[in-house]
């Protein structure tokens, strides 16, 4: 396709249109298209990468008041790896319009880092052109699901940390776990644990180390909360509000 065609096309894919399309071309402009560096997109990429992580962050921050510092580093790696970002990429359309040199024409698939990079590339090139409004719908028109979907898949392994988002919801204190028992030898033992609430002891888990049976007994809490329930596929699934 021409270069009229390519940004037409990529605007409408963008659902924006650039004041500047110099700044749009450029950033679909792979290293490997042009002899010189500074041609291509890879400045831009190194300020998207910037603007993508600063806008997630800024809706994690927003959007889930109660989550720790931790988790939200673990779903911000995990939305703005670069799989995450060649996905998003690759939905959109943009292996299709990225330039490339002849050495990469020929190939059937796109390499990830490709993806990923054409991506960021775009993300500083709305930035350039329209400021931070249009980089962060573009943004957010899929990352959004991919972090509220991360963040539903981290609550799935980490019970804890859910038991102690609703602590702070309900200012109810802080979770306490306590070892009530343990059996087995030294390299072998087992633990039982339960977690207090709010005044509340709930039901004792049993686990090979300390630290599953505290996450155990944090599911069993939930579970009498009424916040954790079984989805269609035997996973966990979380509701911080309990059905009435």
């Amino acid at each position: 396709m021409d270069d009229k065609e390519r940004l037409e096309r990529a605007q409408e894919e963008l659902g924006y249109t650039f004041q500047n399309p110099e700044l749009l071309s450029q950033s679909l402009r792979h290293p490997s298209s042009t002899d010189q560096r500074l041609d291509s997109c890879e400045r831009m990429e190194f300020l998207g990468d910037a603007i993508l992580g600063m806008v997630v962050v800024d809706y994690l921050y927003r959007a889930f008041a109660s989550m720790e510092e931790g988790e939200m580093t673990k779903i911000k790696s995990a939305v703005v790896s670069r799989a995450s970002c060649a996905v998003v990429a690759a939905r959109v359309g943009l292996g299709e319009l990225v330039i490339l040199g002849k050495g990469m024409t020929g190939r059937r698939e796109l390499p990830q880092s490709v993806l990923a990079s054409v991506y960021e590339s775009v993300v500083g090139a709305l930035y350039l052109d329209g400021g931070l409004e249009p980089a962060q719908t573009f943004i957010l028109r899929d990352m959004e699901d991919r972090i509220r979907r991360a963040d539903r898949s981290g609550h799935q392994s980490n019970f804890k940390s859910v038991l102690q988002q609703v602590a702070v919801q309900r200012e109810v204190g802080v979770p306490t776990y306590h070892v009530l028992d343990e059996k087995g030898p030294d390299h072998a033992k087992c633990f039982e644990v339960c977690v207090e609430l709010g005044g509340n002891r709930f039901p004792s888990c049993w686990a090979a180390s300390k630290k599953q049976a505290e996450q155990d007994a944090a599911l069993e809490a939930l579970h009498d909360l009424g916040l954790a329930y079984r989805g269609e596929r035997d996973e966990v699934l979380i509701r911080l509000n309990p059905v009435e």
